[in-house]
């Protein structure tokens, strides 16, 4: 099996299943929601290079985002479209029980060759979930709900007669058939907490973690293996940014200045308002979002913070330093998604490789 830090850092991309892209800016945009404009986006990003897409979950409007197609059924859409991308759908647990998830994501898994991952978003929004009846559990509860739903649908995916006696969810001799094609959809997850790195430490196959320096990244990647030593589990660890790649830094540079410019002021402070209470409320005070700043929350999810901004060159030494920190995905969002995915993979994904490769040569005893 090749060892994660030296197998080839992996490309995502935001789907942009939600309006308004993935910056609260007035910035004109050449991105769209809807089903056409992302279809083809998932073919070119294929091409491109890219080997995963996340499609988003909300369920009420608000901050830019006034409409909003369904992941999963939006991530099977992508999925017909494609041949070899991994669509990732996020799922809330609350209103996703896990067997209606483990049976869909079973069928879609059977339509599609195996190509469904879910990424498990244990919830930030609290007015989502009281609009829609749901109960607000409180941060650390979130994630313990969250890994009795993995628990859960891996059980379903792999045993049959599974019983589970949980706090949440409780099972008896259940059984799926058919249960998705093998290798199982992976489970990703996000947060940046204790709870939620515990949790990656214990039952997740991937961790999602905002945007952040290579620094900030090696200090949550060392404090996740400290969490695995002595098992068997290695979690894979995926990083939010957002690329802004120009043929020059001052053309970079000057695309950021104007999303920040005309970044929604209104728009932002309420996200600032509801994302701080979200990275506050865990209790070490160290969830998402929780040393953000307004310009950082410019962009869902602190994807500024990672420095992607810049020359094709640029932008590629900067990946290669974060897979030295420990990144194996980088998860990328765009201003106008169509474009700049195809530019992405033609200028920036070699360059990587070659980098790569040349770090790979030096790692060899002469």
């Amino acid at each position: 099996m090749t060892d994660v830090q030296t197998a080839p850092v992996k490309f995502a991309y935001w789907v942009p299943n939600v309006s308004g892209g993935l910056v609260i800016s007035k910035i004109p945009q050449r991105t769209s929601w809807d089903i056409d404009y992302n279809r083809k986006l998932a073919q070119i990003a294929e091409q491109a290079g890219f080997e995963y897409a996340l499609s988003q979950i909300r369920f009420t409007a608000g901050y830019g985002a006034d409409n909003q197609h369904e992941s999963v059924a939006f991530t099977h859409a992508l999925l017909a479209s494609t041949e070899k991308l991994n669509v990732i759908a996020a799922i809330l647990p609350g209103p996703w029980h896990p067997a209606l998830l483990a049976k869909q994501v079973a069928t879609i898994s059977h339509l599609t060759k195996g190509r469904i991952n879910v990424n498990i978003v244990s919830g930030w929004f609290r007015g989502e979930f009281q609009a829609i009846g749901e109960p607000w559990l409180d941060h650390d509860e979130r994630y313990r709900r969250s890994e009795e739903f993995i628990r859960v649908i891996r059980g379903i995916w792999t045993q049959d007669n599974f019983s589970f006696n949980g706090s949440h969810y409780r099972f008896e001799n259940y059984t799926l058939k058919p249960k998705p094609l093998a290798p199982l959809p992976q489970i990703f997850q996000g947060g940046s907490s204790r709870a939620a790195r515990d949790m990656a430490a214990r039952v997740s196959d991937w961790y999602f973690t905002n945007g952040n320096t290579p620094a900030g990244l090696k200090t949550q990647v060392d404090d996740i293996r400290a969490k695995e030593a002595g098992t068997d589990h290695k979690v894979k660890i995926g990083l939010n940014a957002f690329a802004i790649v120009r043929d020059t830094e001052e053309e970079a540079r000057a695309v950021l200045a104007e999303i920040l410019e005309k970044a929604d002021p209104e728009a932002v402070q309420g996200f600032h308002h509801e994302v701080q209470n979200a990275g506050n409320a865990s209790p070490e005070r160290e969830g998402n979002w929780a040393k953000s700043t307004l310009e950082d929350l410019v962009q869902y999810n602190d994807g500024f913070r990672t420095n992607l901004i810049g020359t094709p060159r640029q932008v590629a030494e900067r990946i290669v330093e974060l897979k030295a920190a420990g990144a194996d995905l980088v998860l990328l969002g765009f201003l106008h998604f169509q474009e700049e995915v195809e530019y992405f993979g033609k200028h920036v994904i070699p360059l990587v490789r070659e980098l790569e490769a040349a770090k790979a040569r030096e790692a060899v005893p002469a």
